[in-house]
């Protein structure tokens, strides 16, 4: 038997297949977050069709999954810091696949918004949970990396979800894509409850009366030697969501949730847009469907290079660069004629910027919030930062019915990104370095 904390080995050593697979787990499922979050947007246009509302209405649906992300982001993820990394995730994963399939039976805009509410709860406390269990089961060396693989799941989702959607909405109405959704739900649910074991840093930092047990089950899987005592830890106290703002993190958790809340408000309104925006050109829905994909391919790209960049570069510029190039992209995106090969082009630079961004934000996470606050500080950043999400789409919508120029939208939008590139400048200390190399 070892003596050795677990979790410090599984820092400090290489990433065995067993971590790796974990890792991929919480990859698709940002990928299915990715795809739930944006099924509105590749069902919109057929819901504006159908149900006879103009875009200020599209985005008061949209904005509804983002309410009941916030929610959840704030009530649900603290959940993770004292029941568990797992049981979250699966509670989470339920709530997305009811969300998702009784989406699909809404005949009127309040049932749609209310189980749009109800899918947002999901997606809002997993995306904490599954931030924090991806750190902790990554070593020091590839965590950034890692985060950035798993925040591109997002973008991954979003853009096989697109190419499932442009093949639904030519063959089938807007129901048929909650209906995918819900099913692609049920399967990767069963892959967590087979395959994702609880987090071995949480069950280290909990010490609750079977976490031995729970460990030395999880390490026998591992193929790696079992310990005979739980490692020393001082006890660490239940934490509240308002520990962040205590003395010692309050000023980079005030800008961390500034920043998010401003890149969100950019981000909803890409996100949320961009499908109407071309469909508005005289595009179908399918081919609006389309453009949404290459914003996806590019943000894959995007994500995995800022990933792979962390371990040479420091976060601070990496991360304010991308948030800086979004607003510009954005801002071209606006003046971009009804061509389909420059908006998808342009898209693809988008994407490419705003995933980016996205992955700096979560690795920055990781580096600010210690283990007892992972899940709750994450989802508390999360949680405010989706009120700016809120807002993206509903101002984007109000602007365009008040006759505001494309053009003029964008370029007001993108403020949004340009100012988050300046609180995260504003944070300090050695945390946003890039790491020192350990293992491989």
């Amino acid at each position: 038997m070892s003596q050795l904390d677990p979790s410090v080995q599984l820092r400090r050593e290489t990433m065995s297949s067993f971590q790796i697979v974990a890792v991929a787990i919480c990859v698709a499922l940002n990928a299915l977050d990715g795809f739930d979050i944006l099924a509105i947007t590749f069902a919109g246009p057929g819901i504006m069709r159908e149900w006879g509302i103009g875009p200020g209405g599209l985005g008061i649906v949209i904005s509804t999954g983002l309410v009941g992300m916030s929610i959840g982001s704030l009530l649900i993820a603290p959940l993770a810091d004292t029941r568990g990394r797992r049981p979250i995730i699966l509670l989470c994963l339920l709530l997305m696949t009811l969300g998702m399939l009784f989406s699909a039976t809404a005949g009127n805009v309040t049932a749609l918004a209310i189980w749009r509410v109800i899918t947002g709860l999901g997606i809002g406390g997993m995306l904490a949970s599954i931030n924090a269990m991806v750190s902790e089961y990554s070593n020091d060396t590839r965590r950034d990396f890692c985060v950035s693989l798993m925040t591109i799941g997002y973008p991954l989702g979003g853009m096989l979800g697109g190419m499932a959607a442009a093949w639904l909405l030519g063959h089938f109405d807007w129901r048929s894509v909650f209906i995918f959704g819900g099913v692609v739900s049920i399967a990767i649910l069963a892959l967590v409850w087979w395959r994702l074991p609880e987090s071995i840093e949480f069950l280290v930092f909990k010490r609750s009366a079977d976490a031995l047990e729970q460990i030395n089950t999880i390490l026998g899987r591992m193929r790696r030697a079992p310990i005979y005592e739980l490692p020393f830890r001082a006890r660490q106290e239940r934490k509240s969501v308002w520990a962040a703002f205590d003395r010692a993190l309050a000023a980079r958790t005030a800008l961390i949730c500034g920043a998010y809340f401003l890149y969100m408000l950019t981000c909803y309104y890409v996100l949320g847009w961009i499908p109407s925006i071309v469909a508005a050109l005289g595009f179908t829905a399918s081919v609006g469907a389309e453009v949404s994909v290459w914003t996806n391919l590019g943000g894959i790209i995007g994500g995995a290079l800022l990933g792979y960049m962390a371990r040479h570069i420091g976060l601070k510029p990496l991360a304010s660069g991308a948030m800086i190039a979004t607003a510009l992209a954005l801002t071209v995106f606006g003046r971009t004629q009804p061509d389909l090969f420059a908006l998808k082009a342009v898209a693809f630079v988008l994407g490419f910027f705003l995933y980016s961004s996205a992955v700096g934000f979560y690795a920055t996470f990781v580096r600010v919030f210690p283990t007892n606050l992972r899940a709750t500080g994450t989802g508390l950043a999360i949680g405010l930062g989706r009120f700016g999400g809120m807002l993206g789409p509903v101002l984007g919508g109000w602007l365009m019915a008040a006759g505001t120029s494309r053009a003029s939208v964008a370029g007001i939008m993108a403020l949004g990104a340009a100012l988050a590139a300046l609180a995260i400048w504003l944070l300090q200390g050695s945390m946003l370095a890039a790491p020192k190399a350990v293992g491989g």
